[in-house]
């Protein structure tokens, strides 16, 4: 089940197709990464080749004498139990209470800009709900809407920049926005987030009182990891 919430309350309830329907939920646009500083540089740079150097008859017998240290049997103790797999078998991912992140950080519509960004980045995080004082969703707060790229690499834009830092999150919040329900089906979550362009949604009962949120990072690390993801079910 999904819904549509705005300060108003809820304004749609059904399935995933009609969401795109719903003439104020704007799609979004996904950022860029940025660049920024000497770490993403090195990221890049691929790693020096390897070249094993040759033992002498010294050295190999030195090697084969010598006690294995414990991390590297703990490690290959791991790799061995991996290759057996679990003592259960693990039952395939479909639902949203499956991959959801539960306990969600929240921002407030009143709260400052720049304590709101502080709060993402404390989280690491790009995307936090927004409740209003009865503790219901009423929008989506998106870091990438927080600091707009055109001004960043003028100088002079520091005054705006400090003015967009005082706006309140009522004022940059994406509302209204969808949410869903833990009992909808990942493969239904997964086309809203195409037809939306969001990054996530908030998680909710159907009075709108946040229990969670879902992100495309969730179900990314449903799709590559165990157990298996099944979006058909």
């Amino acid at each position: 089940m999904f819904f549509v919430f705005g300060p108003s309350g809820q304004m749609y309830r059904g399935g995933s197709q009609l969401l795109s329907q719903v003439t104020p939920v704007r799609g979004v646009q996904r950022p860029q990464a940025l660049r920024t500083g000497a770490a993403d540089i090195e990221a890049d740079r691929p790693a020096p080749e390897f070249k094993p150097q040759p033992q002498t008859p010294a050295h190999a017998d030195a090697a084969q004498s010598a006690p294995m240290p414990l991390r590297v049997l703990e490690a290959v103790s791991a790799y061995v139990q991996t290759e057996l797999g679990p003592a259960q078998p693990r039952q395939p991912l479909s639902h949203v209470r499956d991959v959801m992140t539960r306990g969600a950080i929240s921002v407030t519509p009143g709260m400052h800009i720049d304590e709101a960004w502080r709060i993402l980045a404390q989280h690491q995080v790009g995307q936090a709900p927004v409740v209003n004082e009865h503790g219901l969703v009423i929008g989506l707060l998106l870091r990438a809407d927080i600091a707009p790229p055109e001004l960043l690499p003028q100088a002079e834009a520091a005054r705006d920049a400090a003015a967009l830092a005082q706006r309140q999150v009522a004022q940059a919040m994406i509302s209204p926005v969808p949410a869903v329900t833990e009992e909808a089906e990942l493969r239904r979550v997964a086309e809203a987030l195409i037809a939306t362009g969001l990054p996530g949604l908030p998680v909710t009962d159907e009075a709108g009182r946040l229990q969670g949120f879902i992100s495309r990072t969730d179900i990314l690390r449903a799709v590559a990891g165990e157990p298996p993801l099944d979006l058909w079910s």
